[in-house]
């Protein structure tokens, strides 16, 4: 499933086309997704402007003239692809082969600006829905979500008091989308490893007994931010389906330290030690057990 860097890059994808330029045009090719439309979705989108383009967690976030919020959710496969003038921008030196338009285009919208954006998803575990933006934060989608680990909630102190008394794992309470929404395994491997934090460690060992920070719940805190912000940078990480909305492939996974590289040499110098797997509520958590121990 894409990440919150992958969705962010997807957000900053979007938003040119989509940003001040009104629906004329939505077709809608099948009734559901992973949950069914909402009402007469077509008919309420065509004719309103995209006033902004957001992102809550792992959710995209179109606010609309009409007072609505367009919330689309890209699953295991969703992605959009940008085409304008009848071409498709493909820049980049890697290319996410797109088959055409077909069984898995499920939405096209047309826009006044004479750009078309496409909802492409083969697995339809993606959504889409209409929210009012009045207690957006209240509706099914946001209700009890946690803060946003690239707003400035995200501190030490905040981590301390999130995680005071608990005895979960640490890579648990990270992915944990009631504490910090957006969190995916694979940057949570990556931000415990450059924190030396090991994944089965107590999250409450992050506070003190008076529910102060430890001096690692600062540098966590941090090291999840830069995490997450180089991965933006690189286009997020391409494993399987994700892709740009131009379709090009984000490089991100280049920059793995651990994860997916079971087996290989710790990259830390002067460690000795070797990528390890380890399976926690059903997910592969890769570490390195003499610089995370």
């Amino acid at each position: 499933m894409p990440e919150l860097p992958e969705v962010e890059t997807v957000r900053r994808g979007l938003e040119p086309a989509l940003v001040g330029a009104r629906f004329q045009r939505v077709t809608q090719r099948r009734p559901d997704l992973r949950f069914p439309f909402p009402d007469d979705f077509a008919a309420r989108l065509e004719g309103q402007e995209v006033r902004s383009l957001g992102r809550r967690a792992k959710y995209l976030l179109a606010d609309l003239s009409s007072g609505e919020v367009l919330v689309m959710h890209l699953g295991m496969s969703g992605r959009f692809l940008v085409s304008q003038g009848g071409e498709t921008r493909m820049p980049g030196e890697f290319h996410h082969e797109h088959g055409g338009v077909g069984a898995h285009d499920h939405v096209i919208f047309e826009l006044s600006n004479g750009a078309r954006v496409t909802y492409n998803d083969a697995r339809r575990f993606g959504f889409m829905d209409l929210v009012p933006r009045p207690g957006i934060e209240t509706c099914r989608h946001f209700a009890g979500m946690g803060i946003e680990p690239l707003g400035n909630e995200l501190s030490g102190d905040t981590i301390a008091r999130l995680f005071a008394g608990k005895r979960t794992p640490l890579k648990a309470a990270l992915l944990d989308q009631r504490l910090i929404a957006g969190l995916g395994n694979i940057y949570v491997c990556e931000a415990l490893f450059r924190t030396g934090l090991h994944p089965e460690a107590a999250a409450g060992t992050l506070a003190t007994k008076a529910g102060e920070p430890t001096e690692q719940a600062h540098r966590l805190a941090g090291v999840i931010r830069d995490v997450l912000n180089e991965a933006v940078l690189a286009g997020g990480s391409t494993l399987r389906d994700h892709a740009q909305v131009d379709g090009s492939l984000g490089y991100f996974q280049h920059s793995f330290k651990v994860y997916d590289r079971e087996g290989e040499p710790c990259v830390t110098p002067g460690c000795g030690g070797t990528v390890s797997r380890l399976v926690q509520s059903g997910r592969s958590t890769f570490y390195c057990p003499v610089c995370q121990s």
